[in-house]
């Protein structure tokens, strides 16, 4: 009857929305993952802008950003503030926590070495923060007990080499931040904010 055939066309419309919110999804994951090296630098941009924001609002202008050319020592950017440098590497992700992550052993031979990983949503709005990293003065905590990172290319026989002088740092070791202004306060040691642990 009439009824039936309403209850049936309105059931194939929402079928057909589910269809297309499910596809317009799975497209955009998947420019996330075509597109990831302009993602990352999207990120670095925009955090580098923040921090930069946050210390001029705070009356700190001691500040400089260095670029690395190339990823030859494990880091990203190199941060000062008031004298105090951080080297950087960035990681990002799509979801709450950090997924195991391929560090260079180069970024144990720094002073001031971290990770910082950063959930951002679809649009690259940052949501929160994860820190991993000692004392702005002191090297990052040894990698030699991680296990060895792997490539993300698969070889002719179908597998993952190890990624050499890389290891694979664990989301427990993190420490979780719900803004960058609480993350910069830590980073280089400014006025402590409250911090959830990464396991918590």
């Amino acid at each position: 009857d009439a009824e039936e055939e309403i209850r049936r066309s309105e059931f194939a419309a929402r079928r057909v929305d589910l269809m297309e919110r499910e596809t317009s999804s799975e497209q955009m994951i998947d420019e996330h993952a075509e597109h990831s090296v302009l993602r990352e630098k999207i990120v670095e941009h925009v955090f580098v802008g923040e921090a930069l924001r946050i210390l001029w609002a705070r009356g700190i202008y001691d500040v400089e950003v260095l670029k690395s050319e190339f990823d030859a020592h494990g880091y990203d950017i190199a941060m000062s503030v008031r004298g105090n440098m951080r080297f950087i590497q960035f990681k990002t992700g799509l979801s709450d926590r950090p997924k195991p992550v391929g560090i260079s052993k180069a970024l144990e031979n720094k002073i001031g070495g971290c990770v910082v990983w950063i959930s951002i949503d679809r649009s690259l709005t940052f949501r929160h923060f994860w820190f991993f990293g000692a004392s702005v003065s002191e090297k990052i905590p040894s990698l030699e007990n991680f296990a060895a990172a792997k490539t993300t290319r698969r070889n002719i026989e179908g597998e993952k080499s190890e990624r050499k002088n890389h290891k694979k740092v664990p989301p427990s070791v993190f420490t979780r931040f719900g803004s960058i202004d609480l993350l910069i306060s830590r980073m280089f040691e400014l006025n402590s904010g409250e911090i959830c642990k990464g396991n918590s």
